[in-house]
């Protein structure tokens, strides 16, 4: 009897954790991704930094036997926290002291795709659609084929074609936005840029917007500037659609509505970011800026034999530093269910996987999804201090003093 299909519809980070996890126990699988194969140049530019957690994101890097491969890629951005208010004045500086490390998203992805086959990833694939047969379920990826899998997971994030089999629930727009823009030699070439931001993270709060740094690779500084707008169509309307970043300038500087109430060196961090930014995701030079979607909490499906969710696709929320996290743990636990499916299937074929599999995978959805609804309500409630009042700075820095002291007091009781 042949062995079970089985297929991982995007190669993001949790898709190749699945992939790695998999490849370690000697079950074969396909990644599809949808972007082409990156070049060693393309790994090399600034890509947005992930810190990984104990119990979730780290717990994985264990289990894919990579944590002696990781440590060496963390030294970009360290962990460090600054929180300022709108005129860019820091109330609170905090350390991580080594418990969450950041790595940018290209290590990660170089890191994991390194402990993959090869031949196990199909690069430049989009799938159209993912449909339901008697002999399992079908993906048709246009010109590049159609192929028929014994098990579907879906990783292909918010905007997932292979969630369309269990549920018809779609993301809907959060009231907020994001642009992001990118400096990179910030050191060399902006000391006094370079001092305002530090070494990890700097957040400005204030008029429920933010201004975001992060230290990353070429020594730069990447910057997300979350706005609080209701008009999804933002980036149209404000006439930014498709214009280079410089263009946001004066759009977001002189609105009193946006950031014309910031400080002076906020204004020249957003200012000198917009003409000099490297657009590093746009391949067309123009400005990234979208619209923030999130699923409902406590969005859920009923099992169906053969196709699951994980992360974004499963259960897409605000960023809140939890998400690649928790879905790099929604692999590592799928990938015990599918273990513990396989070797009972290994000789005997697909009927007997899937059998063997829908108890295993059904487990592991509920707990997915009622650890999902536990970190949306902790995403909300964050989101809600960040971003709740005009000076929220404020609100956030006495909430991050309360949750310090917390645990020092349970590190001291134990």
């Amino acid at each position: 009897m042949p062995s079970p299909k089985i297929a991982i519809v995007g190669g993001g980070p949790a898709g190749l954790t699945l992939g790695v996890l998999l490849h370690r126990q000697n079950i074969p699988f396909t990644i599809f991704e949808l972007r082409n194969k990156p070049s060693a140049a393309d790994l090399a530019r600034p890509s947005g930094m992930l810190d990984l957690h104990p119990g979730s994101g780290l717990d994985a890097i264990e289990a894919c036997g990579l944590a002696d491969e990781f440590g060496p890629l963390t030294g970009e951005c360290s962990e460090q926290f600054l929180i300022a208010n709108r005129a860019g004045e820091v109330l609170m500086a905090a350390d991580g002291a080594g418990k969450r490390p950041e790595i940018s998203r290209n290590n990660l992805s170089k890191l994991l795709a390194a402990h993959v086959p090869q031949e196990s990833i199909r690069w430049g694939h989009r799938l159209h659609q993912a449909k339901k047969t008697t002999s399992g379920v079908d993906l048709d990826f246009g010109d590049k084929g159609r192929h028929n899998f014994d098990l579907v997971v879906g990783a292909d994030g918010a905007w997932s074609k292979v969630r369309a089999l269990l549920t018809d629930t779609r993301p809907h727009f959060t009231g907020m936005h994001c642009l992001t823009v990118t400096i990179t030699h910030l050191t060399e070439r902006f000391p006094h840029l370079a001092k305002l931001v530090g070494s990890g993270s700097y957040c400005v709060l204030g008029r429920k917007h933010a201004v975001v740094s992060q230290r990353g690779p070429l020594d730069s500084a990447r910057i997300y500037l979350w706005m609080t707008v209701a008009d999804e169509a933002f980036a149209t309307t404000r006439g930014l659609a498709g214009k280079p970043a410089s263009a946001a300038k004066d759009v977001l500087l002189r609105d009193d509505e946006l950031l014309g109430t910031f400080g002076p060196t906020v204004k020249d961090l957003v200012a000198t970011a917009c003409d000099e930014d490297v657009a590093t995701e746009k391949t067309d030079g123009s400005l990234d800026i979208r619209p923030f979607y999130t699923l409902p909490h406590g969005s859920s499906w009923a099992p169906q034999p053969g196709v699951t969710l994980v992360g974004d696709a499963a259960h897409l929320m605000l960023p809140n530093g939890e998400g690649v996290n928790q879905a790099m743990l929604d692999a590592l636990m799928l990938s015990k269910a599918v273990a513990g499916a396989y070797p009972v299937s290994e000789a005997s074929g697909a009927d007997n996987f899937l059998d063997a599999l829908n108890p295993l995978l059904q487990m592991f959805e509920k707990e997915m999804l009622a650890r999902a609804v536990k970190e949306g309500k902790e995403t909300d409630d964050r989101i809600g201090l960040m971003f709740g009042t005009e000076d929220a700075a404020y609100d956030f820095v006495a909430a991050m003093r309360g949750m310090v002291a917390k645990q020092g007091e349970k590190e001291e009781g134990k």
